[in-house]
């Protein structure tokens, strides 16, 4: 079996976009869990279950270094008959945020003893 340098080189790059396919694939799956654990402690419903990538750009970390930062869209409501588009923000594969538009609150009702 002879290869070229083409057929090497057409190799390593299948290669590559598989591995960053799958790196990509880890980081939603971070921003997944992240997003679901916010939502649970601020006693928001995390709708569908699901986040979905919104854009992907480069920007600047707290240390100057550029780094990839995607920012993932997600639903949540509160009440159950709203619903708000809030937003996970990861950069360089760590979430840093979670953002929340102003939405309705409402307090769990009083137990009474």
């Amino acid at each position: 079996m002879n290869l070229d340098l083409s057929d090497i080189l057409l190799v390593t790059a299948l290669i590559v976009i598989g591995a960053l396919f799958w790196r990509s694939h880890g980081i939603r799956e971070r921003a997944l869990t992240a997003t679901h654990r916010f939502c649970e402690r601020e006693q928001l419903e995390f709708l569908d279950e699901s986040v979905g990538l919104e854009k992907l750009t480069l920007s600047k970390d707290n240390n100057g270094k550029r780094r990839i930062t995607r920012i993932y869209r997600f639903e949540f409501t509160v009440t159950g008959g709203e619903r708000y588009e809030g937003r996970t923000v990861v950069q360089g594969g760590v979430t840093q945020r979670v953002e929340l538009p102003p939405h309705r609150y409402t307090p769990p009702p009083e137990e009474l003893h």
